[in-house]
C-alpha cells in the first residue's frame, strides 16, 4: 500500500512538472485565426493576448462587415488556442489515473 502511495505521488509530481512546462509553452504559443478568406487575420498567444491584427484594405469601407470578420477571426483563433491547450494538457496528464470528469 505504501509503495502505491509513493508511486502515485511521484506520478502526480511528474504531471505537475509537465503541466508547468505546458503552461510555459502555451504562453509562448502564437495562433492565427482568419476570416473572410484570409482578408482578416488575428494572432493570439496561448494566454489569449492579441499580438497582431491584419485587415485587408479593401474592407475598410464596410464597417459592419469588418466588425463581423474581426469577431469571426478572433473566434477562430480562440478555438485553435482551446484545442491546442486541451491537446497539450491531455498529453501532460497522461498516465495519471484521474476520476472521470476531473481534468486539468
Amino acid at each position: 500500500m505504501r509503495g502505491n502511495i509513493a508511486q502515485l505521488m511521484q506520478q502526480a509530481q511528474r504531471v505537475q512538472d509537465n503541466l508547468k512546462r505546458v503552461q510555459e509553452e502555451l504562453a509562448a504559443l502564437e495562433v492565427a485565426g482568419q476570416s473572410g478568406g484570409g482578408k482578416v487575420a488575428v494572432t493570439l498567444t496561448g494566454k489569449f493576448d492579441c499580438r497582431r491584427v491584419r485587415i485587408d484594405p479593401s474592407l475598410l469601407d464596410d464597417a459592419d462587415m469588418l466588425e463581423d470578420l474581426i469577431a469571426a477571426a478572433i473566434n477562430d483563433a480562440v478555438g485553435k488556442v482551446n484545442t491546442e491547450t486541451a491537446r497539450r494538457t491531455s498529453a501532460a496528464t497522461a498516465g495519471l489515473p484521474l476520476p472521470p470528469g476531473l481534468g486539468f
